[in-house]
């Protein structure tokens, strides 16, 4: 039976693990309980969206996942890595960055990529799960960085202290649950709130697709279903995550 919204999390640290999202499937499989994060002080072998490799040198990265049961319809799911991104972002905003998400699931300080999302739906004997994977760069060096367009929370202006990873953890996991929790009342109450804080919207952007096309035009709008509407000159069109491989700004 899936849990309900509110349900506290419980917290786990393991030294070293390849994937938390993979040890974190496990778990659900094994039928740990909606709420459960697992961090890891150094992850070996991570992934981002679309099968990218997402690794960092060890102590300079805050690397969980969370195993969330959601009782949200299916068709709805989209919305988890953009509501937590928005979450990622507003924990930064609350410890003194000024973060924002880029359409679907990038966390940003001003042009730069602080923190990648990755959801993966699993199923278990109790019903699909869904795990979810945050990676924030933190004590990062400029030249430890994995490409120009990466920053880190020690390389960018905020409190005078770098926060430690375990304050950037509860911060990031208390907005996403309260996210997730006003998701699990209301599916399509996050659009306009997700709308306003995405940097995408507003931009002229191309949007590559898996079949080599292309969409350009004016990124107008996040629909209800979590959706990206572009409008180009042949009209409007609604990508979703799965649709697309890159949305870059043009011009």
């Amino acid at each position: 039976m899936s849990e309900s919204p509110g349900r506290r999390p419980s917290f786990e640290v393991v030294a070293e693990t390849a994937s938390t999202n993979a040890l974190v499937a496990d778990r659900a499989r094994e039928g740990a309980p909606d709420g459960l994060v697992v961090m890891a002080e150094h992850q070996t072998a991570g992934r981002g969206r679309l099968d990218r490799t997402w690794e960092t040198p060890p102590g300079t990265a805050l690397t969980f996942s969370m195993l969330l049961r959601p009782t949200a319809p299916p068709a709805t799911w989209p919305w988890l890595p953009l509501l937590t991104g928005l979450g990622a972002a507003t924990a930064l905003q609350r410890l003194g960055y000024a973060a924002t998400v880029k359409w679907p699931n990038d966390v940003l300080i001003g042009e730069r990529k602080v923190g990648g999302i990755l959801v993966e739906r699993v199923e278990t004997p109790t019903g699909a799960a869904a795990v979810v994977g945050i990676g924030i760069n933190t004590g990062m060096a400029a030249d430890q960085l994995p490409v120009p367009t990466a920053t880190s929370l020690s390389l960018e202006p905020g409190p005078e202290d770098t926060p430690a990873r375990d304050e950037v953890l509860v911060a990031v996991v208390e907005a996403v649950r309260a996210l997730y929790d006003d998701w699990q009342r209301d599916p399509g109450a996050l659009a306009e709130r997700y709308g306003a804080a995405c940097v995408t919207v507003g931009r002229r952007v191309r949007v590559e697709l898996p079949a080599g096309g292309t969409l350009e035009g004016e990124a107008v709008a996040v629909d209800d279903a979590g959706r990206l509407v572009v409008e180009t000159s042949e009209g409007r069109h609604q990508v979703g995550a799965g649709d697309v491989v890159h949305v870059r700004s043009v011009g």
